[in-house]
């Protein structure tokens, strides 16, 4: 998902990056000794859900329950991707009570009045306000019937599209190719020819076979001349490419069949949030009142707005 639709916080943002908790993390590993493995047959069971009001701290009297200890490990997970998942909980709560003290501080020393910081913070929540938006107006709405339609829409929008199974030999010069052919022409078998001529190395013990592929998968010369052939024929000139010269035999041809739904149903998905997103934006911004006095980049942002 595009980076317009993820949720933000302080923490994510870059104002905890510099947590004393992550800090020590490369001490805390080397120090710390993996516990032993338990064996299969004495797994313990799992954990029962902890209640999100449960308080794991307090600080200066103000509880910090378990729902801010996942909050904060979920908005800061990237920066305990390298801790162990045994530490990962503890540097969270060291996280996240570091965050509170330096907050207070900094409300106490007034830093919260900054104009600068303020307007931060409100962009920071209407960009957080967004997130929500999209998450529950968007993306929770979302039904598999939308997604199967819009992968069933896209099948139907594509064209049909062939793949062939075709043999090559390359050679160095046209010469050795020209040779090559002439042999074909009477009737000297393609794959050992294959076999004992091709300087591609994959096609040296099968024949010079490259299996089943589509348009634009070869280099164009080749792709070319080898979707032209009928099936079981030859080329009846060599093929040069920037590889060398090619002598290609078509052995089948056949209707590509398109991706199963489940292949491709998060790529549908996707999509369907993308139209979704962009309709919401289009209907709110039709009902908002924007204003640009500067006429370049009103048409900038105009331009912009029309690609979408």
């Amino acid at each position: 998902m595009s980076l317009l639709f993820s949720r933000a916080s302080l923490a994510s943002l870059g104002l905890a990056l510099g947590l004393s908790a992550l800090c020590l993390s490369p001490s805390m590993a080397q120090e710390t000794a993996p516990a032993p493995a338990a064996p299969a047959d004495a797994a313990a069971p799992a954990a029962a859900p902890v209640d999100p009001n449960t308080v794991i701290a307090t600080v200066n009297g103000q509880p910090l329950t378990e729902a801010d200890l996942v909050l904060a490990e979920g908005e800061l997970s990237q920066q305990f991707a390298q801790l162990p998942p045994e530490q990962r909980r503890a540097a969270a709560l060291s996280a996240a009570i570091e965050i509170r003290v330096m907050a207070a501080q900094a409300v106490t020393t007034g830093l919260d009045k900054d104009p600068d910081f303020q307007r931060r913070m409100a962009f920071l929540q209407q960009r957080a306000l967004h997130g929500e938006m999209v998450e529950k107006g968007v993306v929770d709405k979302v039904t598999d019937a939308e997604v199967r339609a819009r992968y069933d829409q896209e099948i139907a929008n594509t064209p049909p599209v062939n793949e062939v199974h075709a043999r090559h030999i390359l050679v160095k010069t046209k010469e050795e190719a020209d040779a090559i052919i002439k042999q074909l022409d009477g009737g000297a078998d393609f794959q050992k020819l294959a076999n004992e001529h091709t300087s591609d190395p994959s096609g040296k013990s099968n024949g010079g076979d490259l299996g089943w592929f589509g348009p634009g998968q070869m280099v164009p010369e080749f792709d070319k001349a080898a979707f032209a052939l009928d099936v079981g024929k030859y080329t009846e000139q060599p093929v040069q490419s920037q590889f060398g010269w090619h002598v290609i035999k078509l052995e089948d041809k056949r209707a590509k069949q398109p991706p199963a739904f489940d292949e491709v149903k998060d790529q549908a998905k996707q999509a369907v949030i993308r139209d979704k997103y962009f309709a919401l934006v289009k209907s709110l911004r039709a009902g908002a009142k924007v204003e640009i006095p500067d006429a370049k980049l009103k048409k900038a942002v105009d331009t912009l707005e029309s690609a979408k």
